[in-house]
């Protein structure tokens, strides 16, 4: 990892090949899709490591947000196609490859922290499922975002289908998986597929400043706020999602010391 997202963390341990992770003092976490000569296109090994490397940074105690990029000026290509040709090469071994796709993209859409995507080029298929899985997305002006399974004729999972009808709308959802086309970062971020479009030298300042940001608010009240949003965007009830929250904080000592400090213009130290 190198450049403003490195910042002196301490890597994690991962035993897949194209993915790494490190943790700062700051409370941000880095994963970074690392094979660049390949555009960072996802291999089945990579899909099967990620639930397990989320699940070491959900554990560590000082992540409380997480980055999600790609290395050598890509975010991902999506899989890897020659791959993909062996897998549908056996409809056995095509359910599978799918299960564990989805089962990463679902691990990252349950990450308990905030996540932001931060899309440097390319955005693409598995990519851009990746992305919309974030719970936020930044991109420079010259990402480019598309998901194209119809050039393929591979039929999109359901879960990242519904996903991304969710985040942009049917009509526009309609429109990425009908035409594979890639589209622009002004033209995402029109859309709600992006939610900042920054100049490509300060794309990883700023998305790090953010996530410092998310790190230094109360651990209480972001949780329960991702887990009510995503009750709302599946269909499930609000309610149950925010009353375990509402229980924990009449005990929990976040109210107390953003109390504190506020009355005693402090930051508060949660």
């Amino acid at each position: 990892m190198a450049g403003v997202l490195a910042g002196g963390r301490s890597p994690v341990p991962c035993d897949v090949d194209g993915l790494r992770a490190a943790v700062g003092d700051d409370g941000v976490a880095v994963l970074t899709v690392d094979r660049p000569a390949k555009r960072n296109a996802f291999t089945l090994a990579m899909w099967a490591g990620l639930p397990g490397l989320l699940a070491r940074l959900a554990d560590h105690p000082r992540v409380r947000a997480l980055l999600v990029t790609g290395a050598g000026g890509t975010f991902s290509a999506g899989a890897d196609i020659a791959e993909l040709r062996e897998v549908y090469a056996d409809p056995a071994s095509a359910d599978t490859y799918h299960a564990v796709n989805v089962e990463a993209e679902e691990a990252l859409a349950a990450f308990p922290r905030p996540t932001v995507a931060v899309v440097h080029g390319a955005c693409v298929g598995g990519g851009c499922q990746l992305a919309i899985a974030c719970d936020l997305r930044f991109a420079q002006p010259g990402a480019r975002f598309g998901i194209t399974p119809a050039k393929l004729g591979v039929v999109y999972p359901a879960g990242p289908t519904a996903r991304l009808a969710r985040l942009v709308g049917p009509a526009r959802a309609k429109y990425l998986l009908f035409s594979a086309e890639l589209v622009a970062a002004g033209r995402a971020e029109t859309w709600g597929l992006v939610d900042e479009v920054v100049p490509a030298d300060a794309l990883d300042s700023r998305a790090l400043e953010f996530a410092c940001t998310v790190a230094g608010r109360s651990p209480q009240t972001l949780g329960a706020a991702k887990d009510v949003i995503t009750a709302v965007t599946a269909g499930r009830d609000p309610y149950a999602a925010a009353q375990p929250w509402e229980r924990a904080s009449r005990h929990a000592p976040d109210v107390r010391e953003g109390l504190a400090a506020f009355l005693e213009r402090r930051p508060p130290r949660f």
